[in-house]
């Protein structure tokens, strides 16, 4: 959305509402991932999925004493981290909810003051999750790795979020259109979403390819150990999520998608798209699984489950979120624009 006001972009303006939508999960996703943080820590005094939370690691003369992570410890510290996961969630949700009641604002009042108001925190917004993003990643994923570092795995983390959010986004308007919602929506804007998701499936691919290539060819133990664990060693049940993982978030939307007519055709958009949640799905699969469980990790009914029940309770709330508002912005500037977009 801070993408659409920043750019002026008049096209995606039918389909605003269902970006818009989206950001009401933040809070309650923010409450979870602070509880699973802090309460092992509070019953057993460490958390096993952030190994680095071990105060043995830091403590000098203690058999456990890691120098890297002991070197670390100023930035990976649990009170500092939990205040850092705080900053996060309630940047991300104050800004979805600023931009949410402007654009509600501008359907009861009209005019140019609410649109312009938008501009400015998107782009406010966009500097601020240039940052957050980045360490959110390093965060989250990263640290579960603490030996292990990449310049680029911001980048890498940011790539998988925003081209999983276009599916998102994608497969709703599908959805709603085909349930005789969004009829301004025509196969002009379906065009550019499939472009938008084409496109960031390469750029996925490229930050993955680059993140690869470079430790690969460096061939340094302490570095490539990451792609070693995650392509054989004594983990062989990762080698095939490795590949399928390239096939799924690569080769299937860049070969389906490659022509115009796919993009303008709902069928192949929301199979597509269905592929690409569940292909990151496995993305952080990878980057989670082997740093945490090891070759101890499976991939079964517990995983489909616990993916399943995080999925019904974010539908709930992004479903009761889309409920509260038209789905159609009448007095934005753009509107007209963007139902007569052709392309």
């Amino acid at each position: 959305m801070a993408i659409q006001y920043v750019a002026y972009a008049g096209w995606s303006v039918v389909i605003k509402r269902v970006p818009e939508a989206l950001g009401s999960y933040l809070l309650v996703g923010g409450v979870i991932m602070l509880l699973v943080f802090l309460l092992p820590i509070i019953f057993t005094g460490h958390n096993t999925l952030m190994h680095w939370t071990d105060h043995a690691l830091t403590e000098v003369g203690n058999p456990k004493y890691d120098p890297i992570i002991a070197g670390k410890s100023g930035f990976l510290n649990v009170p500092f981290y939990t205040i850092r996961m705080i900053a996060y969630f309630t940047l991300w949700f104050l800004f979805f909810k600023w931009l949410r009641k402007e654009s509600l604002a501008e359907d009861l009042n009209g005019g140019l003051n609410h649109y312009n108001k938008s501009i400015r925190l998107g782009a406010t917004f966009l500097v601020i999750f240039g940052v957050t993003s980045s360490m959110s990643a390093w965060d989250w994923v990263m640290s579960i790795d603490t030996h292990w570092f990449s310049t680029m795995f911001g980048w890498y983390v940011f790539a998988s979020w925003w081209v999983s959010g276009l599916a998102a986004i994608t497969l709703t308007v599908i959805f709603l259109k085909q349930n005789g919602y969004l009829k301004m929506v025509t196969s002009n804007h379906l065009h550019d979403l499939g472009k938008f998701v084409f496109g960031f499936s390469i750029f996925w691919t490229y930050i993955w390819f680059s993140q690869f290539m470079l430790y690969w060819y460096a061939n340094i133990p302490e570095e490539a150990i990451y792609f070693i664990e995650r392509l054989g060693g004594n983990n062989n049940h990762y080698t095939w999520i490795f590949f399928f993982n390239l096939f799924i978030n690569f080769a299937f939307p860049f070969l389906v998608l490659m022509t115009r007519d796919a993009k303008r055709q709902m069928l192949v958009l929301k199979i597509v798209c269905i592929a690409i949640l569940i292909g990151h799905w496995f993305d952080f699969y990878m980057m989670i699984m082997p740093g945490t469980m090891r070759a101890e990790s499976g991939f079964g009914l517990i995983e489909i489950g616990t993916a399943l029940t995080f999925l019904g309770i974010f539908l709930v709330r992004y479903t009761k979120e889309l409920t509260k508002a038209s789905l159609v912005p009448v007095n934005h500037p753009f509107l007209e624009e963007s139902v007569h977009h052709h392309v």
